[in-house]
């Protein structure tokens, strides 16, 4: 049980060796050491619909950074990664890319925001036929790619294949590939939830260039970029018109929506408790097992930033 007091990481101000810039994200901490490396401290803070959210959750740094750089090590035979070395549990550090300014995402269901287009008349998203007579968290036919561009600030836009090689953001032969690296990791990243007796539902991969090849950056496979449902009892819950039991930050989503705030204009943040956000912590380290498989270990919070930073030192050295 967490304590009243709630120990997390929510910021760093380290001043590395050779660091030539800094930007902080909403969720991670970024430092470019001599405009080579990235070091990327992903912290405790929390995002719902392009805002961050007033409280930080225990332990979430840890479960996304260790999630993520367990699967771009798994996935480096499909397509190379940014990562070099994960020498903290808040911690990953490597190589910087030239980013690709779209977001690859990739739905095997109709879930989250695909379903509420779909639930307010469209058949169609970022340029893709959807089918008549779905029900909310149906299987699509075949997975599909419904793009979005990635906003510095504010909110992300769908964008159609059209729109992408119209705008020039890349062209036929880039786009192509992004295509068959996005399934091809897709179909890895659901055979590995279907091991773990989980659906993966949607994810998001963001791609860049490095030495003019293809790779993939960010993170992979988190309850942050993906959604996942529970595979038992997934299809007895669609025949009876039930909630599925998901795995993913959808929960914040719907505890948002149900306290009057979905990021729009006008709209107040709500008071967030601390049993919700203790709730919140629980949920992200079950998370952790249930997507990896194996028991989360939770760090001490103790003298956490001088930690950090001293193992960020450690191995800069190495680098």
């Amino acid at each position: 049980m967490i304590k009243p007091k709630m120990h997390v990481l929510e910021q760093t101000a380290f001043n590395l060796p050779g660091q030539s810039n800094f930007y902080k994200g909403k969720v991670r901490d970024v430092y470019t050491i001599d405009n080579t490396y990235l070091v990327m401290v992903a912290s405790d803070r929390i995002s719902a619909f392009d805002h961050i959210l007033p409280r930080c959750i225990p332990y979430k740094g840890q479960v996304l950074n260790q999630i993520a750089s367990r699967f771009l090590n798994e996935t480096s035979h499909i397509i190379p990664n940014w990562l070099i070395t994960s020498p903290d549990p808040h911690v990953s550090i490597g190589r910087i890319c030239e980013p690709i300014k779209i977001e690859m995402v990739i739905r095997g269901y109709l879930a989250g925001h695909a379903w509420r287009t779909y639930r307010d008349g469209k058949r169609e998203l970022c340029g893709v036929k959807l089918p008549d007579g779905l029900k909310e968290n149906d299987p699509l036919p075949t997975p599909i790619i419904t793009p979005s561009t990635k906003a510095e600030e504010g909110h992300d836009e769908d964008i159609s294949a059209k729109e992408i090689l119209l705008n020039g953001i890349v062209n036929e032969k880039t786009w192509t590939e992004l295509c068959q690296k996005t399934h091809e990791l897709f179909d890895f990243g659901s055979q590995h939830a279907k091991d773990q007796g989980l659906i993966l539902v949607d994810t998001k991969y963001e791609f860049g260039m490095l030495d003019g090849t293809l790779c993939l950056m960010d993170e992979i496979h988190t309850p942050d970029s993906s959604r996942y449902f529970y595979a038992e009892g997934y299809q007895e819950r669609q025949d009876n018109g039930l909630a599925q039991e998901q795995l993913s930050k959808e929960f914040v989503r719907q505890w948002l929506i149900e306290h009057g705030f979905q990021g729009l204009d006008g709209q107040k943040m709500p008071n967030i408790p601390d049993s919700f956000v203790t709730k919140v912590s629980e949920r992200y380290t079950h998370l952790y097992k249930s997507i990896v498989g194996t028991k989360f270990e939770g760090r001490s919070y103790l003298d956490i930033n001088e930690r950090v930073e001293e193992n960020i030192l450690s191995a800069l050295k190495e680098l």
